[in-house]
């Protein structure tokens, strides 16, 4: 479960890196920075067994209301609260090394994920089956391997976080 409550989160935008520091220097109290509200006071609940699809045109803050349900990034203001694992996989290709073996992208994975090792290990078996039961892995999209990924990797309660 995760339930992001009266969230907000603020971005204060500068022409130059250097009006941050003209900005807290005791002997001018001028404001530099423009403010920009990414979220203002959002609240969604995804509860177990849930899926939910946010779509919007680029910068009204798709992104960062994922990276705040995951724990990425932290609220202005409001709440996060979730029950469980939380997997959070933003990028394209996270977690995934076309240089490394399929065995090897499955350890790093884990490892984005904070598993150990012996339970990377145990759950091997069964991401390996999984994988030699379809003809070609890249027949799947990046995100139904992510998904599968997560999901064999993950122990209950599990949250999956994707954007793609």
């Amino acid at each position: 479960m995760v339930l992001v409550q009266n969230v907000s989160k603020l971005y204060r935008l500068y022409d130059k890196p250097s009006d941050r520091l003209r900005e807290i220097l005791p002997f001018g109290r001028r404001q530099y920075h423009e403010d920009f509200w990414a979220l203002k006071n959002v609240t969604v609940q995804v509860g177990a067994g849930e899926i939910l699809g946010i779509v919007g045109p680029n910068g009204s803050g798709k992104s960062t209301l994922l990276q705040v349900a995951a724990g990425i990034l932290q609220p202005s203001s409001g709440r996060v609260s979730t029950e469980g694992r939380v997997a959070a996989l933003l990028e394209l290709g996270a977690g995934f090394n076309p240089e490394f073996s399929g065995r090897e992208n499955v350890f790093l994975n884990s490892e984005i994920m904070g598993l150990s090792r012996v339970q990377t290990e145990r759950a091997f078996p069964q991401i390996e089956a999984f994988a030699k039961s379809v003809t070609s892995l890249t027949v799947l999209s990046r995100s139904t391997r992510r998904v599968c990924m997560c999901g064999l990797l993950s122990p209950p309660p599990f949250t999956s976080i994707l954007r793609s």
